[in-house]
């Protein structure tokens, strides 16, 4: 049933909090609040019944955590306590000091820093942004308290001009007045002055000390004596005027300090309300910090709460007990995991298995989760929201109520059943114990029973075996246990699910060295479904104690396997980087051998014009006449033999680069006799066998007469209908022509050549092979097109014409040729020049 009212709910719920040590918790993180405010704020936190509320404060905690992430120094800043100066401050006519002013000065300055910070953060942070919107910002009030106080907190001589003035006034007159008082006892007789005496101040009057024995030569007044009543401190009649003078100034000094803190106060009290409420956040803030802080220290994520419901889904991972956490002790975590609908958790063991860590460990996370604190669980943690608690924990036994432990223990458990419903948690320590074991055991399973149906979640701990089979009886009860070391006979503290706890005491007790026919006899005593019970419960720990040893290996071969196929997967890049370095440095090798070959090509072009040239003015300088067609002849003669050096060499350039065909078998090749006419497969020229020379062969072609390789020349297939003007050399078989066998490179002339969407360093190695293949096939031009663009294509394009010597002339498009998009290379000039 539920409670009748709210108090009971909260005392219930109070009670459980201060069993599970949360105010030590609190405490804990209260440590890493910047002021005392934020850490009574940290102190002040319980949990929320609502969930979306929990949550908020939970992901303004994460929203700090990322922001300190970003700025590890960052803090909300000084922020003083002035809980009971602000409530002065709403007086009337109420009057501030210099401490709580220039306090108020530093909160002005805090408010405003941390207001601009974390407004900047709004997309980022957005729930801190909203806690900062009401924080005061006064530049100007900021910046004249700041003035009015120094570093000690007191009025300070700018506060204002009459104030310096009167300071600057009292200082001159004091040291007037020391300096005054210092010459007069250098020169009071030897009886009466005391040695090394210096000027001291009694009861706020100048004084010097004299001797006792000379007070009637000196007059004055007697303010102080010493110890020994020897030495009497007096004022001097001549600094009693002078003294006075001093009080008066001092008198006004304090009318205008006051005056100063007076106006001080009356410009921050309009403004009250707004300061309490920006300590208010400020102490907010600064709990966010310390809750952060603590966050990070544990390394904990921040768990999701489940729906309103107390019996929803219970999930931990990697949970550990918050107080072990600093005890220098590292806690082992635990993963629990429950389903909907299974709301009652029984856990049962050895004694210092852990047991009742883990209740405690269960209900924290729980408490701190819905207080806004992130609790120390891993990823996937799922929480569900509780209204209340209720823990029974511990010997509260009362001595004064005349109560015995099992009397205390019944007490609570009535409370409890009163008290719970669907949306509480209950802890219960030791259920049935103290009193008889099977008449607690009977009493603990009725209460268990109405409990499951009763409460949202309720873990219990016990030693009575007849519980265990309370999971075996109802659906909803999960037994759990501490697994426990059988061998070393100590705790592991690792949480197994659906699996009961031996006690394990009578092999600690045969440990421990009690007589083994008593042990004996003992376990004799055992009723047969106990007996049972243990020695299932120890064969299934064997058995788990095996798989874990097997479990161990596999992960240990899995480990190594994964190690090798990772050396693997290394070696392969290795060789993949090696191979792609090799054909990166194979290919640039290629490229430097085209470059060189084409470069020699160029100049055996250039010398044999010269030669020719040369040769043609000595006949001209002979006065030799040559007939305009055996100029021709010549300038046909010269025009081949330079088209066969571009062959060779291309052929070899391409048989360099892996282009060309595989070597051709001999069975393959044309019969090699004088008078056979056969095609040239670099040359695409048809010529005659004039004579052989082992592998070699002479040619005559066009009047000229060339060597070549013999596996250069491919038989001619000749049609019937071809005329005998058809087969002459020179005739229709010139063009490229392949044999009916194996398919010959040729070389591929075009009059024009597209680069568009290359990049400047894939220029050179297609535009070079087009220039080539035009100047074998006599092009009287070639079209290069490459685009407008950022004009770097066709800067690298006029580059390597510019440094190409076989290019005479080259221009940009013009209209209707594709204008600065294209530049056309004009061969005309070269073939003109030999034809003329």
């Amino acid at each position: 049933m539920r409670p009748s009212s709210e108090d009971e709910t909260t005392a219930g719920t109070t009670h459980a909090l201060d069993v599970l040590e949360f105010p030590r918790v609190l405490e804990l993180i209260a440590r890493y609040a910047t002021s005392e405010v934020g850490a009574v704020e940290v102190r002040g936190a319980r949990p929320t019944a609502e969930p979306a509320e929990a949550d908020a404060a939970l992901q303004l905690v994460e929203e700090m955590t990322d922001l300190l992430h970003e700025r590890e120094a960052w803090s909300p800043g000084p922020i003083p306590d002035l809980r009971e100066a602000l409530r002065t401050l709403r007086l009337p006519d109420s009057l501030l000091g210099a401490e709580s002013l220039a306090g108020l000065g530093v909160l002005l300055g805090t408010a405003r820093r941390t207001r601009t910070e974390l407004l900047a953060r709004e997309d980022t942070a957005p729930r801190l942004a909203r806690l900062a919107e009401s924080l005061v910002s006064d530049r100007e009030l900021e910046e004249q308290l700041g003035r009015s106080f120094d570093e000690t907190g007191e009025v300070a001589d700018g506060a204002s001009r009459a104030l310096k003035g009167l300071r600057r006034t009292l200082r001159d007159r004091r040291a007037a007045l020391v300096e005054r008082l210092e010459r007069y006892a250098r020169d009071l007789p030897g009886h009466v002055r005391v040695p090394d005496a210096s000027v001291t101040v009694r009861g706020g009057r100048y004084c010097i000390p004299i001797r006792r024995e000379g007070r009637s030569g000196i007059g004055g007044i007697v303010h102080d004596e010493s110890a020994s009543r020897q030495t009497l401190f007096v004022e001097p009649p001549l600094a009693i005027e002078p003294m006075n003078e001093i009080r008066e100034a001092e008198l006004e000094e304090a009318r205008e300090v006051e005056r100063i803190l007076r106006s001080l106060t009356e410009a921050l009290r309009p403004g009250s309300d707004d300061l309490t409420l920006s300590l208010k956040r400020l102490a907010e803030i600064d709990s966010v910090w310390a809750r952060a802080r603590y966050a990070g220290s544990h390394g904990g994520q921040r768990p999701r709460l489940g729906e309103v419901s107390g019996r929803g889904a219970y999930r931990v991972v990697e949970g550990r007990h918050p107080l072990l956490l600093v005890s220098g002790k590292a806690p082992v975590p635990f993963t629990l995991n429950l389903e909907a609908g299974e709301s009652l958790l029984l856990v049962s063991g050895p004694n210092a298995g852990g047991k009742t860590v883990l209740l405690k460990s269960i209900g924290l996370l729980s408490v701190m989760s819905q207080s806004g604190i992130v609790p120390p669980v891993g990823a996937g943690t799922v929480l569900p929201c509780f209204a209340d608690f209720f823990a029974v924990i511990g010997d509260e036994q009362s001595i004064d109520a005349s109560l015995s432990t099992f009397s205390a223990h019944l007490g609570n458990l009535r409370d409890i059943l009163d008290a719970a419903g669907a949306r509480s948690l209950v802890l219960v320590d030791e259920i049935g114990s103290h009193t008889d074991p099977e008449e607690g055991a009977a009493l603990a399973a009725v209460v268990l029973e109405r409990l499951l149906d009763q409460a949202g979640l309720t873990v219990a701990t016990t030693h009575l075996g007849a519980l265990k089979a309370l999971a075996s009886e109802h659906s909803g009860v999960v037994n759990a246990s501490l697994q426990f070391d059988s061998e070393e006979l100590r705790p592991t503290f690792q949480c197994r699910r659906d699996r009961p706890g031996r006690s394990y005491a009578l092999q600690i007790a045969e440990r421990l060295g009690m007589p083994p026919d008593l042990v004996a006899d003992a376990r004799a005593r055992l009723s047969d479904l106990d007996r049972a019970m243990e020695e299932l419960l120890a064969d299934l720990e064997s058995r788990e104690a095996e798989l874990e040893v097997l479990t161990r290996a596999a992960r240990a071969r899995e480990g190594a396997l994964a190690e090798e196929e990772q050396a693997l997967l290394d070696r392969r890049t290795s060789i993949e980087r090696r191979e792609a370095q090799l054909e990166r440095t194979a290919r640039s090798a290629e490229e430097k051998y085209v470059r060189a070959a084409r470069r020699r090509i160029e100049d055996a072009v250039e010398r044999l014009e010269a030669d020719y040239a040369t040769a043609l003015s000595r006949l001209r300088s002979h006065d030799v006449e040559t007939s305009p067609e055996e100029t021709r002849q010549s300038d046909k003669e010269l025009a081949a033999a330079k088209r066969a050096a571009r062959s060779v060499v291309e052929r070899a350039i391409r048989e360099a680069s892996g282009r060309t065909a595989p070597v051709r078998e001999a069975e393959d090749l044309p019969e090699l006799e004088a008078g056979v006419r056969v095609r040239v497969r670099g040359l695409d020229r048809v010529a005659t066998i004039e004579e052989v020379r082992g592998d070699r062969v002479i040619l005559a072609a066009e009047g000229l007469r060339l060597t070549v390789p013999a596996t250069e020349l491919e038989a001619i297939e000749f049609d019937e209908d071809m005329t005998s003007e058809d087969r002459r050399p020179g005739g229709a078989e010139t063009g490229p022509r392949a044999s009916s066998g194996e398919a010959r490179p040729a070389i591929q002339a075009r009059a024009e050549v597209d680069l568009r969407g290359l990049r400047v360093d894939e220029v050179e190695p297609v535009l070079l092979p087009a220039i080539d293949a035009a100047i074998v096939a006599d092009l009287p031009a070639l079209r290069i097109i490459h685009g407008k663009g950022t004009g770097a294509v066709r800067a690298e394009v006029q580059a390597l014409l510019d440094n190409d010597r076989r290019i005479p002339n080259y221009r940009l498009g013009g209209p209707g040729e594709g204008g600065e998009g294209v530049t056309v290379v004009e061969f005309a000039n070269r073939t003109e020049s030999g034809n003329e």
